[in-house]
C-alpha cells in the first residue's frame, strides 16, 4: 500500500479504539532505528570519523543515496565500494566497536522526515502516549533518550525511561522476541498497545504472534531492513512517509488554540468562512476616502494596488452576517485615528459583547492612546500587536526584550503575534508563554504548515485556510490569493 493510505489508516485505527476504549490509556509504539532514525546518517558519520581517525579517504566520497544497506552490515556495503579485503576487515571492526558508542548516539542521527510530527500529535490527544520499544541494549538507555529528547526539543516530543522497551543484553533473546516482550510488557503495565511501527518484517510477524485479535495495527515502516519482506503479516500496513496531513483530523485540533479565518476581505472569502467550522474571522479595516465609509481591504487605497471599488465590502455589512452567524471577530486596524472610533460605532451598532472582539495592530499605528480608547469600549476583549521586528531583541538579549513586552502590557496588550515562517519561531512562542504572553501564529498558509504550528500549541493561530484537504478554500495571504492552486467559480 501506498505511504498516504498507512497514515490514513492509522488515523481511522485511531479512532476506532479511542471509541472502543474511552476510559483507557491508549499507546502507540515505535521502532528507533531504521523507523525514528535514518541510520544512513549514522552509517556515514562512523565511516567518514574512520577517514578522520587513520589519515585516509575511503568515504570521502560516500553519499546519503550510496547508502542502502542496514547498519549492521557495513561488510555489504564496503564490498559493493570495492575495498579491499584486508582493508574491508579493518574498517569492519572498527565501525563495530565504535557505532554504538554514546558519542555516535548522540550526534549522528536523523529523524525520518514527518515522524516527529506524527509522534507530537499523538502525544497531545487526550489519553495517548507514545512509547518506544527498541532492539536497542539496556547499556545505552541514557543515551538513547539522550539523543532522542535533543531531536525531539524543536517538536515539543518528549520520550520518557517508563515508556522506552529495551534488549536486557546483546545476546539476551533474539529483537524480533524482545519486540514482542514489550508489547506484553507495556500491556501488563496498563496501556492499550493500539499500533506498533517497526521497519523490520520479522519484528512485526513475532508482535503479531502476541495479539491474535489483531486489535494493534502493524505499520512497517518500508526503509532499510534486513528480514525478508514475505514476513510480514498480511494485515500490516506499509509506508515510507510520515505526512501529517493524513493523519491529523480537524476534530483532533486542540481545544484551546482559537482559530482565525485570516483576511475575509471579499464576498468569497467571507462565504467559505461561514460554512467552515472555524470561529473567528479577521477582516482588514481602513477608511476609504471616496465613500468616506470603514472598507475591508489588506492594501493601502492610495492607487499603489488598484482595485474595484465596487469589490470593496462595507465593516457595517460583514460584521452584521458574523454576528448572526454566531461567529466572532477580529479587526485588524491598519489606520488610526477615526478608524478606531467608527470600528467601535460598528461593532456596538452591530451587537458584538466583549467576548467576541478581537483587536490587532501595530504598535506605532495605534499607540498607546489608541489601544486605551478600544479599552475603554472593549475592556475585556483581545488586544494583539505583532513583534515580528522584536524577535532579535527577544531571542538574543531576552532581559531588554522583556522590558519592551512589559511596555505593551501596561498599554493592555495581552496577545502577541508573531509570523509562522520567522527563524525559530516555535522557540519564540515557548518564550512568549513563559513570560504570561498568550501568542498568536499568522500567516499560516497551507495544512501542513498549519498542523505543524498546532503542535507548537500557541493560544490562537491565524491562517488562510488553504486546506482543500479539508474542503476549505481560503484566498491566500493579503489580496493576491498567491497560495491558491485551483479556482472556485463565483
Amino acid at each position: 500500500m501506498n505511504s498516504v493510505t498507512w497514515m490514513e489508516r492509522l488515523a481511522s485505527h485511531y479512532e476506532v479504539m479511542r471509541s472502543r476504549y474511552p476510559e483507557e490509556k491508549l499507546l502507540i509504539l515505535f521502532d528507533i532505528d531504521g523507523t525514528i532514525l535514518d541510520t544512513r546518517y549514522l552509517v556515514l558519520t562512523v565511516l567518514q570519523a574512520y577517514d578522520a581517525a587513520h589519515g585516509t579517504s575511503c568515504f570521502r566520497d560516500l553519499r546519503i543515496p550510496d547508502i542502502t544497506t542496514h547498519e549492521d552490515n557495513v561488510r555489504g556495503l564496503l564490498v559493493r565500494l570495492g575495498l579491499p579485503t584486508t582493508e574491508r576487515e579493518r574498517i569492519a571492526a572498527w565501525y563495530e566497536r565504535t557505532y554504538w558508542s554514546p558519542d555516535a548516539v548522540l550526534r549522528a542521527h536523523r529523524p525520518f522526515s514527518g515522524v516527529m510530527e506524527v509522534m507530537r500529535w499523538f502525544q497531545i490527544q487526550p489519553d495517548t502516549f507514545v512509547g518506544l520499544n527498541t532492539g536497542r541494549t539496556e547499556a545505552i538507555r541514557a543515551g538513547t533518550l539522550d539523543c532522542l529528547n535533543e531531536l525531539g526539543r524543536e517538536y515539543k516530543v518528549r520520550f520518557t525511561s517508563d515508556l522506552l522497551y529495551m534488549r536486557p543484553a546483546p545476546r539476551d533473546r533474539s529483537v524480533p522476541q524482545v519486540k514482542a516482550d514489550g508489547i506484553l510488557q507495556f500491556q501488563r503495565a496498563g496501556y492499550r498497545v493500539f499500533a506498533a511501527v517497526d521497519n523490520e518484517p520479522a519484528n512485526l510477524a513475532a508482535i503479531a504472534e502476541v495479539d491474535p485479535s489483531h486489535e494493534i495495527m502493524l505499520l512497517h515502516a518500508d526503509t532499510i531492513f534486513q528480514s525478508q519482506r514475505k514476513a510480514l503479516p498480511l494485515h500490516s500496513v506499509s509506508g515510507d512517509m510520515y505526512d501529517l496531513t493524513q493523519l491529523a483530523q480537524e476534530t483532533d485540533l486542540p481545544r484551546h488554540v482559537q482559530l482565525v479565518w485570516h483576511g475575509i476581505n471579499d464576498a468569497r472569502n467571507l462565504r467559505q468562512f461561514l460554512a467552515s467550522n472555524v470561529a473567528w474571522g479577521e477582516v482588514d479595516v481602513r477608511l476609504d476616502p471616496a465613500s468616506e465609509q470603514l472598507v475591508l481591504r489588506h492594501d493601502p487605497l492610495d492607487g499603489a494596488y488598484p482595485c474595484r471599488r465596487q469589490d470593496l465590502l462595507p465593516l457595517e455589512d460583514v460584521l452584521e452576517s458574523v454576528r448572526a452567524s454566531g461567529r466572532s471577530i477580529k479587526l485588524d486596524l491598519k489606520e488610526g485615528g477615526s478608524v478606531v472610533h467608527e470600528s467601535l460605532a460598528a461593532l456596538r451598532a452591530a451587537g458584538f459583547d466583549d467576548s467576541r472582539v478581537w483587536f490587532n495592530a501595530n504598535a506605532n499605528v495605534l499607540g498607546k492612546e489608541g489601544f486605551a480608547v478600544l479599552q475603554d469600549a472593549y475592556p475585556s476583549a483581545i488586544f494583539q500587536v505583532p513583534v515580528d521586528t522584536m524577535i532579535p531583541i527577544l531571542l538574543s538579549r531576552p532581559e531588554e526584550g522583556l522590558e519592551c513586552l512589559e511596555e505593551l502590557r501596561s498599554w493592555g496588550i495581552n496577545r502577541l503575534s508573531v509570523k509562522w515562517d520567522r527563524p525559530q519561531m516555535g522557540e519564540l512562542v515557548d518564550q512568549l508563554n513563559a513570560w504570561g504572553f498568550d501568542a498568536n501564529v499568522y500567516n499560516v498558509p497551507d495544512l501542513k504548515a498549519f498542523l505543524k504550528t498546532a503542535l507548537l500549541l500557541p493560544r490562537s493561530i491565524t491562517s488562510d485556510f488553504n486546506f482543500p484537504q479539508w474542503h476549505y478554500f481560503g484566498r491566500g495571504s493579503g489580496q493576491e490569493g498567491k497560495y491558491h492552486e485551483y479556482s472556485i467559480k463565483t
